[in-house]
Parts: C-alpha cells; structure tokens; sequence
C-alpha cells in the first residue's frame, strides 16, 4: 500500500521520472502527489498509484566494537 509518507519509485517507463523515488504527499482518486527533492529545488508531480512502486527504506546502523 502507498500512504502519505512512503517512499516510492516511479515505474512508467515513458515517463520523464521513471527510476526516480520520491516522498508521497497525499493520496486521493487513485493518484499520488510525490515530492522530489534535489539539491536546491524541489517538485511535486502527480502520478497515477499504477505507476509507481513502494521503496523498502532500511536504517543503517553502526556495529558495537
């Protein structure tokens, strides 16, 4: 499921974002607004939910010596 807060991935490869994640928005009619940051700019654009797919996002963490 894609909620307000996932991190996703854009899969339509026709399109300009394809293999770009984001940061979901909001999620209303079967679309999602995602946010993409880089840098000194950021962007939302909107994608149906069929084009996109959620990203495991996994915590580094540092080993006790």
């Amino acid at each position: 499921m894609i909620f307000p807060g996932s991190v996703v991935r854009v899969t339509n490869t026709n399109d300009t974002y394809y293999g770009v994640t984001g940061l979901v928005q909001r999620v209303t009619d079967g679309k999602a607004a995602v946010l993409f940051e880089g840098g000194n700019w950021d962007k939302i654009v909107t994608f149906k939910l069929t084009e996109l797919t959620p990203v495991e996002v996994t915590a580094g963490r540092k080993k006790a010596k």
